[in-house]
This record gives C-alpha cells, sequence and structure tokens, in this order.
C-alpha cells in the first residue's frame, strides 16, 4: 500500500516536536553567541587611497595617453604594494613580529575598473595597527615605486584614520547568529520528522489500517471516569428497581 504524507500530517508533526525545534534554534543560537562574543578574536579594518597619476604636469603635456598609461601601470603597482620589497621595509619600520608572507595575508589591493586610485586595505587584531600598517605601506610604496619603477606619479589621496571607537569588521556577531538560527531551525525540524519516520507505535484507527490492510469496522471509544461513574449508577439503580 503506497503511502502518502497530507500536509496536514507535515503540520500536525511540527506541532508534536514544536518544544524540540524551539529547542535547537535557541540551543544554535546560544552556541552561535558564545562563541561570537568571547572565542573570535575581533579584526579591525583600515584602508587608504594612492592615487597614480602625473605629480607634475601642463594642461599640454598630460593627455588621455598619459592617463592610459598609468591605467596599465595599476596593475603592475598593485602586485609591487605587497612584495617583500614593499612589506620588508613595513616590517622593519614598524617593529612587526612576522614575515612579508604573514603580513601580506592581512592585505587586500584593488581598484575600480578605468580608475586611477588603488585602494589598500589592512585588517588587524588591534585597530590603531591595522592604521600603522595601510599609512606606512603607502608611504614606503611611494617612495620605493620611484626607484624600482623610475617613475614619480604616485600620491597618498587619503590615509588610513584611527577613529574614536573603531569598530571591528570581524566576527559579524548578529550574523551569525541569525545563521545559527536558520541551521537550528532545520535541524530541528529534521530531527523532527525523523523521530516521527522511525516512531512505529500504533496510535490510531488509520495507523492499524494501515498496518494490517483491512479496513476498519469499528473503534472503542475512550470512556471518561465520570462517564464510567455514570455508567455504574445507572446500572446499580437498574438492579435495585428489579
Amino acid at each position: 500500500m503506497e503511502e502518502t504524507i497530507s500536509l496536514q500530517d507535515l503540520f500536525r508533526t511540527l506541532k508534536k516536536r514544536i518544544v524540540l525545534i524551539i529547542s535547537a534554534v535557541i540551543v544554535a543560537m546560544g552556541i552561535a553567541a558564545v562563541i561570537s562574543y568571547f572565542y573570535l578574536t575581533p579584526i579591525y579594518q583600515a584602508s587608504t587611497q594612492i592615487l597614480v597619476n602625473q605629480q607634475k604636469f601642463d594642461q599640454n603635456q598630460f593627455n588621455a595617453q598619459d592617463i592610459q598609461t598609468n591605467l596599465q601601470l595599476i596593475n603592475t603597482y598593485n602586485v609591487i604594494i605587497t612584495s617583500p620589497a614593499i612589506l620588508s621595509k613595513v616590517i622593519e619600520n614598524l617593529d612587526l613580529d612576522m614575515t612579508p608572507a604573514q603580513l601580506k595575508g592581512q592585505f587586500t589591493v584593488n581598484s575600480a575598473q578605468n580608475s586611477q586610485v588603488v585602494n589598500v586595505t589592512v585588517q588587524d587584531t588591534e585597530a590603531f595597527r591595522a592604521v600603522d600598517i595601510a599609512n606606512t605601506t603607502a608611504e614606503v610604496f611611494q617612495d620605493e615605486v620611484k626607484i624600482l619603477m623610475n617613475v614619480d606619479n604616485v600620491n597618498i589621496l587619503s590615509p588610513a584614520v584611527l577613529s574614536e571607537n573603531p569598530t571591528p569588521v570581524k566576527p559579524q556577531k548578529l550574523l551569525n547568529i541569525a545563521i545559527a538560527a536558520v541551521v537550528g531551525l532545520m535541524i530541528g525540524v529534521g530531527v523532527a520528522f525523523l523521530l516521527e519516520y522511525l516512531d512505529t507505535t500504533v496510535k490510531t484507527e488509520q495507523d492499524v489500517e494501515e498496518l494490517l490492510g483491512l479496513p476498519i469496522l469499528g473503534i472503542v471509544s475512550i470512556i471518561s471516569d465520570k462517564e464510567m461513574q455514570m455508567n455504574n449508577d445507572a446500572l446499580l439503580g437498574a438492579q435495585n428497581k428489579g
């Protein structure tokens, strides 16, 4: 006999296991909150902008070809900024206890399409250190690119600034808790249906019909204590009259 599940069965199962589902959501949110607030290290971010252009020019000398040349150089500059030649000097200037490869992992360097502005973003466990690394890198790059590329077309457009109350970019605590709530809900629902599937006890007449493959001819209703007492009283009264 083919077994079918209706929406009513689904909602009945969810209602039956609602405590389990809610508990799973609460536990998942609690775990995520504890990990996010007490175990994950806050990560702060600082950014500086570098402008690639001609340092000195007049209107007649500076043209579209110069801009195109600068744009082509930006991809090269993006690589040079995080190269050991630059980062080694940054580590030396700031007396950082790390290698250039480790420091490079904290950098994100990019620029918008057809833009002469290079964005240098640094993430660190300390807000002030992220600002120092970003600004020092921009300054070192501005000096070293003159030697490495024999050009003088780099200016610091916008240095990184340390705010009074820096806010970490990681972890995103509320987002982590929200994701945990969804995961907890999925787990709770999954366990609820699994328990229902594994529950083979016979509870209703439909269960008997499905198990035996025979039609139900009748059922015995549950008699409450009050009805039982009324029936007993009526029976005793009939006996007394007899």
